[in-house]
């Protein structure tokens, strides 16, 4: 996964729409914080791994994946705003040894963490943590770079039509 691409496209869009709302200013880390705690939770819901009172199975991979690439967007936003974009990452194909919803914890678990010390350890845990969650998911490094290159380009569009 070509991570230097997708910090600096992020980058990219996250100052373009600073620039538009003229929040250059503000200070966003805890807000981007939530945005990624609720799409978090919203990955959740379509992959249903912690309904286990429900038969119904998970929504199909494409929403997954979009889902999925919306957390991406905000854990490169976070890292940005504490100037982790160049770090080097260890990208492990190896999925982790617990199930879907134990890495559902475990990924909030790094968000509070990170959000708490703001440190290049646990901001690296958190984003290698969540790609890991991909893998569980079925998605490939791959497929998580399309898909982001692909909702970067929506994301755009949105601003363009004042979303």
């Amino acid at each position: 996964m070509q991570l230097e691409k997708l910090f600096n496209m992020q980058q990219a869009l996250d100052q373009h729409i600073e620039e538009k709302h003229e929040l250059q200013n503000e200070e966003l880390f805890n807000r981007k914080v939530l945005a990624l705690l609720v799409e978090l939770g919203e990955l959740a819901n379509e992959t249903r791994c912690f309904k286990f009172w429900s038969i119904k199975p998970s929504s199909e991979k494409s929403i997954v994946l979009e889902e999925f690439v919306d957390g991406i967007h905000f854990i490169l936003s976070l890292g940005i705003e504490c100037g982790f974009q160049n770090l080097k990452y260890a990208m492990n194909n190896e999925p982790p040894g617990s199930g879907v919803s134990d890495q559902f914890l475990l990924i909030y678990e790094s968000v509070n963490n990170f959000k708490n010390s703001k440190n290049e350890h646990d901001f690296k845990v958190l984003l290698e943590s969540y790609l890991q969650l991909g893998t569980l998911l079925g998605i490939t490094y791959e497929e998580m770079e399309k898909a982001y290159f692909a909702k970067n380009e929506v994301n755009y569009q949105r601003q363009q039509n004042n979303y």
